[in-house]
């Protein structure tokens, strides 16, 4: 059985991307396997799943979410977090 990759991202706040979902970069999102959906896991016990939009103007190291969405689940601007494909 093959292990799932991931990787520790830091989330940034930005107003442009929409709610419930995530901005990667193509380059990231690719070595992680990542197609159409990502999980986000923060502090080992937030675990959510998000719609993804592949960005290349997004950094590698990092990944944009909406500002309300951060609000409403308690996720502060240059949260780290692990970052993966989720499980089908």
């Amino acid at each position: 059985m093959s292990e799932r990759k991931e990787r520790r991202l830091r989330i940034k706040i930005n107003e442009s991307i929409k709610e419930g979902k995530l901005s990667i970069n193509p380059t990231t999102a690719k070595e992680l396997g990542i197609i159409d959906k990502v999980e986000i896991v923060i502090g080992g016990k937030k675990k959510l799943e998000l719609e993804a939009i592949l960005s290349s103007e997004t950094p590698e190291d990092q990944v944009f979410i909406n500002p309300d969405f951060a609000k409403s689940f308690g996720i502060a601007n240059n949260t780290i977090a692990t970052i993966r494909k989720p499980l089908k």
